[in-house]
């Protein structure tokens, strides 16, 4: 493992082309099937929770804390457990003997002797990325339908989510500064393309 500050082409989002040279059956296969279940279990299971609220019981208390946990197991669980085993990647705080803060962010290299599977990540990715948008659209449900005193439990599933979304992308693209190189290359090559097109119409 190594500290990412200077790496950004270990783990691709999806694996689509890394890996070329392995099997496509330990490409494919999920190595780890408990790590995927729970990684999925304790986020869908704090949606399905707040969806099914009022059917499931009707005592409000009740739901906050059950859904409170989900997300706390989830957060716990992907953030220590399931970023390591499914893709290679993980963060973390530490605090060194000044006093002083620090966030670390790891990725496995590309060439470990445990390459990642395909399909681990994307079950990973495809998790960590839809939930939180979910939460955000429960966000502004909420506010709409003036259920306010759900407010602060859908603003914990965006942050705890988000948080684990927000330290998985550092992880997979870098510093700061790599994410705003990515996103300048990006709408560089798009802009270019577009260029391109309009030239070759006229």
């Amino acid at each position: 493992m190594m500290r990412l500050d200077d790496n950004d082409d270990d783990v691709s989002l999806f694996d689509a082309e890394e890996d070329t040279g392995r099997g496509k059956s330990k490409k494919t296969k999920i190595k780890h099937p408990v790590a995927s279940f729970f990684h999925l279990f304790f986020r869908m299971s704090a949606i399905l929770v707040y969806l099914l609220c009022e059917l499931l019981s009707s005592s409000f208390i009740a739901c906050m804390v059950t859904i409170i946990l989900f997300l706390s197991a989830d957060f716990w669980t992907v953030k220590n457990i399931t970023g390591r085993l499914m893709v290679g990647l993980r963060w973390w705080n530490q605090v060194d003997d000044d006093g002083k803060s620090h966030w670390v962010f790891e990725s496995r290299k590309g060439n470990s002797k445990q390459p990642v599977s395909d399909s681990e990540s994307r079950i990973f990715w495809l998790g960590l990325v839809v939930c939180p948008i979910i939460w955000v659209f429960f966000v502004f449900s909420t506010l709409f339908s003036f259920k306010i005193k759900w407010l602060a439990v859908v603003i914990m599933g965006v942050v705890l989510q988000g948080a684990n979304l927000y330290g998985y992308v550092r992880c997979k693209v870098g510093s700061r500064t790599n994410l705003k190189n990515m996103a300048t290359n990006y709408f560089g090559r798009q802009f270019l393309k577009q260029t391109m097109t309009n030239q070759e119409e006229s």
